[in-house]
């Protein structure tokens, strides 16, 4: 009896012990978790060869190796055309499937490619969001007769013309999908507008007439009104429509096998119905589905609006950030680098906040080039890598560079950002110190975390002709020496009996130390 009893208590207490370490919040397993860092696995210029999902593929253990834990892919779906990058979205249902617009692949490959992929990346540990663009729809397959007006391009709420009939391309019925995955066939009432009348081929901005027709609401105020974009312009005001998208949402994400997604030019689509659409996916797939939208304007207030519109149910590209890192890099050594923070999503809403250096509309050439120049790059990366606060991504053209003719191009810099990335991916742990506070020499150190082997860090970075501090980085590391891992400076420093260190930077550089 008494040793049934010992039994039962000995049970009891070790189901007790498994309890307290599996619900405990500061458990190593938590505590050890690696920091997660984003790759945009595209840029505008890549060759149309098809091999582009092959790429990803073989890459997939060398993406892991340095820390990148999710991949943004390319719109994966049919284009105009075979060189489409993606966002002259035809069909979406089309993975390159489909013999349609003069071609099965995709400019990246087949749906079969996409997958092996997908699966490759997601047996390395790394997670997968798909690009949605489902702003406008290009390449119809026939014309229609639509009553529209026109409206000036600078104030989409002024008319400028009174209602006539126009050729316009609104008509999709995927002759080389038919009805599989679905039979919804798009028709001119499906949409806003358009900018294209084959009748005249004259070019204008067209609101389309009809019962219920106005551009959606609420979107960004610029020229007025921004629902239109380009293209034929999807009305997300029709019961159909919104119907339609949220089911694609679902497909896409369970077919292909997705952990979240990017959104495209979210400021042209009415807000509020963003926020359901991600709730929707959510509920009938199960899953977190990690959600970033580009809405791509240099002011935090309107971001923050849309944020506020989606009940912040997902996240944000910082793009003020970017133009502060562009216009930093093109300011010759006079931008005041304690203003880097200044007017930031990281900065309002630090965990909704995706920062980023560069992307496929900032690159040269493109509609929205804003090119952080290639020597303070390095700079900006240590930034949005190796401080607390935001989700990172990594651009592409940045780590491989760009393939356009030479006007277009960036620089390959992989061997300069896999130092970063490993100090994210291993040091970048523990309380941050901040120490923004000169013109030209900014840094801040992470103490560690004692899960993380030899974990904590000090970056420097300076857009001029260099310098120290003094900065600190716990207690605990005193008597240890730090050296730079990006290996710009040879200094070798002794963290000091009160954690503190003097930390070096060249002229126009960054420095991360770490432990030796």
């Amino acid at each position: 009896m008494k040793q049934h009893v010992t039994k039962k208590l000995l049970s009891l207490v070790l189901s007790l012990l498994l309890v307290v370490l599996t619900f405990a919040p500061n458990n190593k397993a938590e505590a050890a978790a690696t920091n997660g860092t984003m790759m945009q696995y595209f840029e505008w210029y890549l060759p149309n060869d098809g091999q582009h999902w092959n790429r990803l593929r073989t890459d997939a253990s060398y993406l892991k190796s340095i820390g990148v834990t999710a991949v943004w892919t390319p719109p994966a779906y049919k284009g105009t055309s075979q060189n489409d990058v993606g966002y002259g979205a035809y069909d979406l249902y089309d993975l390159g499937e489909y013999n349609q617009k003069g071609t099965i692949r995709t400019k990246y490959g087949t749906k079969a490619e996409l997958k092996s992929a997908v699966s490759t990346l997601k047996s390395n540990g790394i997670q997968v969001y798909g690009d949605v663009v489902m702003n406008h729809k290009g390449g119809a397959d026939y014309t229609q007769n639509v009553t529209a007006v026109e409206v000036n391009s600078s104030n989409r709420n002024q008319e400028t013309s009174g209602d006539y009939t126009i050729q316009a391309w609104t008509g999709f019925n995927f002759p080389g999908r038919g009805n599989t995955h679905s039979s919804f066939k798009w028709q001119w009432y499906h949409f806003d507008g358009t900018d294209w009348d084959q009748s005249r081929s004259l070019s204008r901005i067209y609101k389309f007439r009809g019962t219920g027709k106005a551009w959606d609401w609420e979107v960004s105020t610029e020229n007025g009104n921004y629902d239109y974009l380009m293209y034929a312009d999807v009305d997300f005001d029709h019961p159909d429509v919104a119907s339609e998208m949220k089911n694609w949402g679902v497909w896409y994400a369970n077919e292909v096998g997705l952990d979240g997604f990017r959104l495209d030019a979210v400021k042209h689509i009415k807000h509020s119905y963003l926020g359901d659409w991600v709730n929707h996916v959510r509920t009938q797939t199960g899953k977190e589905m990690f959600t970033v939208a580009e809405y791509w304007q240099n002011d935090v207030n309107a971001i923050n609006n849309y944020l506020a519109k989606v009940n912040y149910n997902h996240s944000v590209f910082d793009a003020p950030l970017h133009y502060n890192f562009h216009y930093a890099s093109q300011s010759g050594g006079n931008y005041d680098m304690r203003n880097l923070l200044n007017g930031t999503v990281v900065s309002a809403h630090p965990s909704k906040a995706v920062t980023l250096v560069e992307n496929h509309d900032s690159q040269p050439g493109q509609s929205l080039e804003s090119v952080v120049q290639p020597w303070f790059k390095p700079l900006a990366y240590a930034f949005i890598l190796t401080r607390a606060e935001g989700y990172p991504s990594v651009f592409y053209g940045d780590m491989y560079g760009t393939k356009g003719s030479s006007t277009y191009e960036i620089p390959a810099l992989k061997t300069k950002l896999e130092p970063l990335l490993k100090a994210r991916k291993d040091y970048a742990y523990g309380t941050q110190h901040n120490y923004i506070d000169h013109w030209d020499v900014i840094g801040w150190t992470r103490e560690g975390d004692s899960t993380k082997a030899k974990s904590g860090l000090a970056t420097l970075i300076t857009d001029g002709p260099g310098g120290s501090k003094w900065m600190y980085v716990g207690k605990q590391n005193a008597g240890e020496v730090w050296y730079d891992l990006t290996g710009n400076r040879a200094d070798k420093i002794t963290i000091n009996a009160d954690g503190w260190g003097q930390f070096h930077v060249n002229g126009g550089s960054v420095s991360v130390y770490i432990q030796q």
